[in-house]
């Protein structure tokens, strides 16, 4: 029998007075209520109740019992009604992740936003280039650049990922500025070795038909190629969102603007569910406001 359809018909016994009044509260037949009375003592082996013909009385056994089943069934009473408030409206936290760039200087920013907006929801964002499991690393939602695999998930499309390649005045007026693709072999390419093959200075390579010599420089992280673009190191190829303030404040210079490798698509994804908390609800919504479109 279930457990605990047998627990809450014990405490309504016990608190309105007869397996009657019990059997009515809950719609079932008498018999039943007794059915369910005899399953939980032949469980806990021994006696619940005494009853006469005029009333019923708890045995010890019964008296503890009572008590525990009440605060468990409290208990699930306020999980019941938590989750129904969660239901309800915005509330709790969020478990977002992203890239590393586009976290720190994109997502970041807005979330103060969103966070403003709905009080009640607090954000938990973890910045990584590494691909993770949406799923088994317990995220809401995850920010993902490129291509999609079919994964049963939500995909909600972004404006693209779009490249950009700069350098410093410095360095141009040094080494001159390169007009086509072919010109970079005679500069400095900054290496990003968490590309992939199919990415960065490669896909220009391939894209254009040209060749482009290793960087002496490799570094996994695109804040310190910029900073190595501003103090005249080199070309760096990296997220426009990275490099597009420097630009616009003249410390940086865009270069090959024709000749950029195609945005890679970006998406946010979340698991499937007709109906999603509202909290991740509004965050979805907030984000294709704000960086929905093509």
């Amino acid at each position: 029998m279930d457990r605990l359809l047998s627990m809450e018909l014990f405490v309504a016994v016990v608190e309105l007075g007869s397996l009657t009044a019990a059997a009515e509260a809950h719609r079932l037949s008498q018999p039943m209520v007794g059915k369910h009375l005899s399953a939980l003592e032949a469980r806990l082996g021994g006696k619940l109740l005494v009853r006469t013909t005029r009333r019923q009385q708890l045995t010890e056994l019964g008296q503890h019992y009572y008590q525990r089943c009440r605060a468990i069934l409290r208990e699930l009473q306020a999980a019941e009604d938590a989750a129904a408030l969660l239901r309800q409206q915005p509330r709790g936290v969020l478990r977002v992740n992203a890239s590393i760039t586009f976290g720190t200087l994109r997502l970041a920013p807005l979330l103060a936003e969103f966070m403003a907006r709905y009080p009640e929801v607090g954000v938990e964002l973890e910045l990584s280039d590494q691909l993770v499991d949406l799923v088994a690393d317990g995220y809401d939602a995850v920010f993902r650049i490129g291509h999609l695999a079919d994964s049963g998930m939500v995909a909600r499309r972004l404006r693209p990922y779009r490249m950009m390649i700069a350098a410093s005045p410095a360095y141009l007026a040094r080494r001159g500025e390169p007009m086509t693709p072919a010109d970079l072999a005679g500069h400095d390419c900054l290496g990003f070795s968490r590309w992939q093959r199919d990415d960065g200075w490669d896909a220009l390579a391939r894209l254009h038909g040209v060749e482009i010599p290793s960087s002496r420089i490799q570094c996994n992280q695109g804040q310190a190629l910029r900073q190595l673009a501003l103090a005249g190191a080199g070309l760096a190829l990296q997220a426009e969102t990275l490099l597009m303030e420097d630009v616009a404040a003249g410390r940086l210079v865009s270069l090959l603007e024709g000749y950029l490798p195609p945005p890679k698509p970006m998406h946010l994804i979340y698991p499937a569910d007709r109906q999603p908390l509202p909290k991740l609800r509004v965050f979805v919504d907030f984000i294709v406001e704000k960086l929905g479109g093509l």
